[in-house]
């Protein structure tokens, strides 16, 4: 009897999913533990895995298709046995955007273009409106008929008299002449003389929102809403850091990986950090859970991944418990994964706290959104150089990184929040603790 493949739930949020591509094509044989298909969740697009052998008999979806979780997608069976007629459900369409209207628009405004064009025609032959071609606006001597008030307006606005064609008497150039002449492109003067430059186009286009960015815009919106969020900053003395992950690398990086060889970032230095800051003021590893407070016993330490289309979270387990080169060699394998698309529901979901950084793009400070049931999320800047005051009193050249904090009012206050950014500093001033 040929065996029904329901959509699967493949994270704790996701309630649809689009089937992005099939791996598999009808009359295709499989084995248990092939991946036939490619479905995008709420958070990222994963790979369905049956656990049947047959046939593919009969693909219920088709490429593109959002479908409810539990809805058929496919048979498996006998070769030759028939597949069962089922019902599939499909996720609702999103709603129309405004899209439609404003091409509406569009069409009403295309006739205003075309009465538009025969006037710059027009215009490409004169310089001024309503012309006298009889009337010149130079003298026989080739001297420029213009008022005083029109030479001062004409130098001020840097426009050429001798372009300009007078409506005044006689064809004298009047102040409306200058004025009108400095908002034709013709006149030289008036910006418009030198070589134009062009950095390529952008194309316009317009979008459905993919099941991850609704589900981030869902998330981002309930925890800037419902979570009251407050703010500090700190600032870091990074040259300490800069220079250990230096001596690391200039002796790790050039070792073969199964020699030991690894090139730590800055990134896995401040994730060690967080983690140990957070062993150290727990209050900052809880969350709000309407009727409780949770503290957690172990640092479930998310961060932030870019990919082409979204943001992940993956998280790395019990990051309290790991070394740095744990933690580096988790997150690295999580960063493909993630890039890949291959995370795991597991390995993107229960983070306690979350650390996201924008200092390889050169940000220097800003303030995330908390990542809905943390408490916190740190936001790290790039490590710049700037002139600071040692402890001699002298200016001189130092090396500064600032770490924000975004905090759940309903869970830490200031002082909580102030006491973990300060350990946090601490450890990343006096960087030889974490590689202990």
């Amino acid at each position: 009897m040929a065996e029904i493949i329901e959509m699967p739930k493949l994270s704790d949020t996701m309630t649809t999913g689009t089937l992005i591509k099939w791996l598999k094509q009808e009359g295709d044989e499989i084995s248990s533990g092939d991946m036939i298909a490619e479905v995008e969740t709420d958070k990222a697009t994963m790979e369905v895995e049956v656990f049947e052998d047959g046939r593919l008999l009969k693909q219920y979806v088709q490429e593109g298709d959002s479908v409810a979780i539990g809805s058929p997608i496919c048979a498996i069976g006998e070769e030759g046995e028939e597949a069962p007629e089922v019902e599939v459900e499909t996720a609702a369409p999103p709603e129309e955007s405004d899209s439609d209207e404003s091409d509406g628009t569009n069409e009403e405004e295309e006739p205003e273009t075309d009465d538009a064009e025969p006037v710059a025609e027009e215009n490409e032959s004169v310089s001024a409106p309503a012309p006298a071609p009889s009337v010149k606006s130079t003298t026989d001597d080739g001297r420029v008929k213009a008022s005083p008030l029109a030479r001062k307006v004409a130098e001020e606005m840097g426009v050429d008299l001798s372009r300009v064609q007078g409506t005044g008497p006689g064809g004298r150039i009047v102040k409306a002449d200058v004025e009108q002449a400095s908002q034709s492109p013709q006149t030289p003067g008036a910006g418009t003389s030198g070589p134009s430059f062009t950095f390529g186009s952008i194309e316009e286009k317009t979008e459905k929102v993919s099941n991850m960015r609704a589900t981030i815009a869902k998330a981002l919106v309930k925890s800037k809403t419902e979570a009251p969020h407050f703010y500090l900053q700190s600032e870091v003395d990074a040259e300490a850091l800069a220079n250990i992950r230096q001596d690391l690398n200039s002796f790790l990086a050039e070792l073969p990986a199964q020699d030991g060889g690894i090139k730590f970032t800055v990134n896995d230095l401040i994730l060690k950090a967080a983690a140990m800051a957070a062993v150290q003021v727990p209050g900052i590893n809880r969350s709000w859970q309407k009727d409780t407070i949770k503290q957690y016993g172990s640092v479930h330490l998310a961060f932030g991944v870019a990919i082409d289309d979204g943001l992940v979270t993956p998280v790395i387990r019990d990051a309290q418990n790991k070394s740095l080169r744990e933690i580096s060699t988790e997150a690295r394998e999580l960063i493909k994964k993630a890039r890949d698309r291959k995370l795991k529901p597991d390995e993107m979901s229960g983070s306690t706290l979350t650390v996201t950084n924008l200092g390889m793009f050169g940000i220097t400070d800003f303030y995330g959104i908390i990542n809905p049931n943390n408490a916190a999320i740190l936001s790290v800047g790039a490590t710049i150089k700037q002139p600071v005051v040692n402890a001699h009193d002298q200016i001189v050249v130092g090396y500064r990184m600032k770490v924000g904090l975004s905090g759940d009012h309903r869970v830490i206050d200031g002082a909580v929040g102030a006491q973990y950014l300060d350990a946090l500093r601490k450890l990343l001033e006096k960087p030889s603790i974490l590689v202990v």
